[in-house]
């Protein structure tokens, strides 16, 4: 079994509950990862290179998911864009261009770690989550954790990650804070601004996130 691996602060509390999960299930052996960014993993998705991952948003429409996300209630800190004349898409990203352009917020889109390091070093920027959360009074769903196959394992991770209270270990935040320069007091405060659960208000969201991406005719398949 092959899981699509995005290395972002924000599955940090879930990269550490797959680490003790597949310790003590029969996964252990047979699962496997292959990593890199939210655009690139959705490529590897969509052709099947990878059989699960947490898929961005617009492209997991179609797709078998459970109730795990990445979501933003309000601020977000990562998912921002710098006001310029000229728009520019962060190759990265698939959704949050999308919102970008659904807000009409116009700049450089930035998302993941740079982002959440730019938003501590600067003041300068447009976070869309909030701004999303301003308007519409929902939270946005920026992806889904998708699957080919093994719904009943997904299920069951799903209800394991949610029942639990996610401890990171200093270890673990001290290899995360030397890969991205952020600091660990700061990444503890940024995982406050993430949910997982993908409730009905998060539906709600995610839904309406759809409808607009689909009348702007900017959906991408």
């Amino acid at each position: 079994m092959i899981f699509g691996k995005i290395q972002y602060l924000n599955l940090l509390p879930f990269h550490v509950f797959m680490k003790k999960f597949i310790k003590s299930s029969q996964q252990s052996m047979a699962m496997h990862y292959k990593r890199g960014v939210p655009s690139d993993i959705n490529k590897k998705f969509l052709t099947r290179k990878v059989d699960a991952a947490f898929i961005s948003s617009i492209s997991a429409k179609k797709f078998q998911h459970v109730n795990l996300g990445i979501i933003a209630k309000k601020e977000v800190l990562s998912v921002l864009v710098i006001p310029h004349d000229k728009n520019k898409k962060d190759t990265d990203s698939a959704s949050s261009n999308i919102l970008a352009n659904i807000l009409g917020v116009n700049g450089e889109v930035l998302i993941g770690d740079k982002a959440l390091k730019y938003y501590l070093q600067n003041d300068e920027y447009v976070d869309l989550a909030k701004l999303w959360n301003e308007k519409y009074n929902l939270p946005f769903v920026f992806a889904l954790l998708c699957f080919h196959k093994d719904k009943k394992l997904y299920k069951n991770i799903e209800r394991e990650f949610l029942k639990k209270e996610i401890k990171i270990p200093q270890y673990i935040l001290n290899i995360a804070s030397k890969r991205t320069g952020v600091d660990k007091k700061d990444i503890l405060n940024y995982l406050t601004f993430i949910s997982y659960k993908i409730d009905n208000k998060a539906l709600c969201g995610l839904k309406k996130f759809y409808f607009f991406a689909k009348f702007k005719e900017v959906y991408v398949k």
